[in-house]
C-alpha cells in the first residue's frame, strides 16, 4: 500500500505530509482523493504495495529505497541494475535498516532558533538542529509529527515542510572518487518509476562538493 496506516490524514502522519505536499504542488482535491483511495486499497483495480530494498553503495554507503509497485520482479530488476551500474550491491532485508531510524522531520527555511526550540520541545519534539544557513529541522517520533506541527502552528510557527524520513545513525564520508558514483546511483534510483524515496548515509563535504 502507498499509505500505510490508513486513509485518514489526521490519524496517519505520513499521509498528512503527503497530502500537504500534493496540495502545495497544486494537485486538485479530487485527484488527491482518488490517489488516497488507490493508496489505501480503496481502488478495486489497485494491487500496489510498498516494498523496501536495502543495499550498499559506493564508499560503503548504506542505502534504503522505498518503492510503490504492482510488479516486484520489474522493480527489483530496475533497482539491482542501478546498484550494479554504480559499484553498489543490493542487500538482503535488514542489511542496513538497523542503521536508520524512522523520524518525523519538520523543516523551517529560517526562523528564530530559541522560539522554535522552546515551542518544539514543549510539544514533544526529540531534537532541534540549526544549520549554518539559518535553516532549522525539528525531529520527532514519526507518530508524533502531526501533533508537534499542529502545536508549532498554534504558536504562530508555520513550517516550510514536514515529512516522515529515515534518518541515518552514522555517516559515510565520500571523497572525490566515491561522491560522483553515489550521486549517479541516487539519480538512477530516483529515475525508476516505482521508486518513491531514496535514503542514504553518504556525507559529501563542501570541499569535495566543490570538485564535482
Amino acid at each position: 500500500r502507498l499509505f500505510m496506516g490508513g486513509g485518514d490524514p489526521d490519524a496517519n502522519p505520513r499521509l498528512r505530509a503527503a497530502v500537504d505536499k500534493a496540495l502545495a504542488n497544486n494537485m486538485t482535491r479530487d485527484t488527491l482523493n482518488r490517489a488516497i483511495a488507490r493508496g489505501v486499497g480503496g481502488d478495486e483495480d489497485s494491487n500496489m504495495e510498498t516494498i523496501i530494498y536495502e543495499g550498499y553503495g559506493p564508499g560503503g554507503t548504506a542505502i534504503m529505497i522505498e518503492c510503490l509497485s504492482d510488479n516486484r520482479n520489474r522493480t527489483v530488476a530496475e533497482v539491482r541494475h542501478a546498484f550494479s551500474k554504480c559499484g553498489g550491491n543490493l542487500g538482503t532485508d535488514g542489511s542496513v535498516a538497523y542503521l536508520f531510524s524512522k523520524k518525523g522531520v519538520i523543516s523551517f527555511e529560517k526562523g528564530d532558533e530559541d522560539t522554535i526550540m522552546e515551542a518544539a520541545l514543549e510539544a514533544g519534539a526529540e531534537d532541534v538542529v540549526t544549520y549554518d544557513d539559518g535553516a532549522i529541522d525539528v525531529y520527532t517520533a514519526w507518530e508524533e509529527m502531526g501533533k508537534v506541527r499542529d502545536a508549532l502552528e498554534a504558536a504562530g510557527l508555520k513550517a516550510d515542510s514536514a515529512e516522515v524520513s529515515m534518518i541515518p545513525s552514522t555517516k559515510a564520508d565520500m571523497d572525490a572518487e566515491t561522491a560522483p558514483k553515489l550521486l549517479r546511483l541516487i539519480d538512477m534510483l530516483e529515475d525508476c518509476d516505482d521508486v518513491q524515496e531514496v535514503y542514504h548515509n553518504g556525507e559529501i563535504s563542501d570541499e569535495v562538493a566543490a570538485t564535482l
